[in-house]
């Protein structure tokens, strides 16, 4: 039912407050059971959930259309039409996940902000101008995270300074972008933007980009990204920010000596905060952690058992994937026998999309060592492995790929794929790691060919004790 179908309070089963991945689902999971469900998100804009408006999808889609082009040159008008098809895309995909719950007849879906005003009780505010009450057995805080902007003079009012957000609705191409931050979203849209023929550079505080990655992992992306005109300053600090003759400027340091460049555009890529400003948790009797993030166990239950955290705001992993896994879990603890928890989780992998990818599972090289066991690590270029020629197929043969074994147990670790089609071959590790398939066995499985997947044939074979 729509905005002009409700009353004024309503009894339900369940309220959700964010239309993301794990909220949504549950909402759809309730509703098909004919339980009274109500969802609540702030914005029209938003119906969905970050992740295909303002996350993964417009991001991949526009990492894809600029993988397209020419290398080496400047795509004014090819930028123009991917942030525009890129729109569309995120559009039908948004009307789409509102017509999934509204067509639903126990679902009721509220656009306005929500508030506690118990622990069983929402005050919003819609966008209409009215005030709904809701009272529901359950609830689930599902509002996501935003870009930090820390505090930097300048940052916050030089009208250069984007987020990530800012930037996929950016009408025209940056002729010279600025990325602060050298982590996961700052080198994402760093590549995409070179390739689409920016001059970017990097800002990074810390003396490698991906700073919890091995170093020879983030030394080969970093070959990889300057390859293709990516400028990089590592042990940078940036110190000010200011609008000069219609541009951004830029100023920081490197070993106490002080720099200065100018940028059309300024992308801050500095992490993200959970977004918990507004919801009166303290009214719900809601604790929150030191870092502001809705504070739960591994039920996914808050200080109020009967509300649970789903997503960024809790603090956990902030992938899409992991609040659709929160879903399993409070759907366990709602209407099944809540033997599902956060506990269960291993061997999640995540991606950074670059091109190639970097997947990656498990622990690096460097932490495995420090936990005092034996451990045999096989690392790769992606153009020396013969068993790989879908590399040479499809020409991306940059890269490289790093496995950890134990050597006591003969059980994978983690590994570290920096190469084409690794965002999907990765999956397999996880799995391999997830069920106890031991490196030998992976290295001797039958794979399709020619495929990436083949590669631990040959990977797992040159498995050694590493010389550190």
């Amino acid at each position: 039912m729509s905005d002009q179908r409700i009353d004024e309070r309503i009894e339900a089963d369940l309220a959700v407050i964010g239309f993301g991945k794990g909220g949504k689902t549950l909402a759809a999971a309730l509703g098909r059971q004919g339980r009274r469900v109500v969802m609540i998100e702030q914005s029209a804009l938003m119906y969905g959930g970050t992740c295909i408006n303002i996350g993964c999808v417009p991001t991949k889609s526009l990492v894809f259309q600029s993988e397209r082009l020419t290398p080496a040159e400047v795509h004014v008008e090819p930028y123009r039409h991917a942030v525009a098809s890129t729109a569309a895309l995120t559009a039908g995909m948004r009307a789409g996940n509102f017509a999934m719950l509204d067509n639903l007849d126990s679902v009721t879906v509220l656009t306005g902000h929500a508030r506690f005003v118990d622990p069983h009780t929402l005050s919003v505010d819609t966008v209409d101008g009215a005030t709904v009450t809701v009272a529901a057995r359950w609830i689930v805080i599902g509002t996501g995270s935003r870009p930090v902007l820390p505090d930097i003079p300048g940052l916050a009012t030089t009208p250069q300074v984007q987020t990530s957000t800012d930037m996929l609705h950016l009408p025209e191409l940056p002729a010279r972008l600025t990325v602060l931050g050298g982590g996961y979203v700052g080198l994402e849209f760093a590549a995409m933007y070179a390739h689409f023929g920016s001059r970017v550079t990097v800002l990074e505080r810390g003396p490698q980009i991906l700073g919890r990655e091995d170093p020879d992992v983030s030394a080969c992306l970093l070959d990889i990204l300057c390859d293709n005109g990516v400028e990089i300053v590592t042990g940078a600090e940036v110190t000010a920010v200011a609008e000069a003759g219609g541009a951004a400027s830029v100023s920081y340091q490197v070993d106490g000596a002080t720099h200065t460049i100018e940028a059309d555009a300024v992308l801050v890529a500095l992490g993200r905060e959970p977004v918990t400003d507004g919801l009166a948790l303290a009214d719900g009797g809601i604790e929150t952690t030191s870092r502001g993030a809705v504070a739960v166990d591994e039920q996914l239950r808050t200080s109020q058992p009967h509300v649970f955290a789903v997503g960024d705001v809790n603090g956990g992993p902030q992938f899409t994937y992991i609040s659709l896994d929160d879903y399993r879990v409070v759907l366990s603890q709602i209407t099944g026998d809540g033997s599902r928890t956060t506990a269960t989780r291993r061997a999640v992998p995540y991606v950074l999309f670059t091109t190639p990818p970097l997947a990656r599972v498990g622990i690096t090289e460097r932490e495995a060592v420090t936990t005092g066991r034996d451990v045999l690590v096989a690392t790769m270029r992606v153009a020396d492995m013969a068993t790989v020629p879908r590399a040479r197929i499809v020409e991306e043969t940059a890269g490289l790929m790093k496995v950890v074994v134990d050597a006591a147990t003969d059980q994978i670790l983690g590994a570290a794929l920096l190469s084409y089609d690794s965002h999907e071959v990765i999956n397999t590790v996880a799995l391999a790691m997830r069920h106890g398939i031991t490196a030998t066995e992976l290295r001797d499985a039958i794979y399709t060919h020619p495929s990436m997947t083949e590669c631990f044939n040959q990977l797992l074979g040159a498995l050694a004790t590493p010389s550190s």
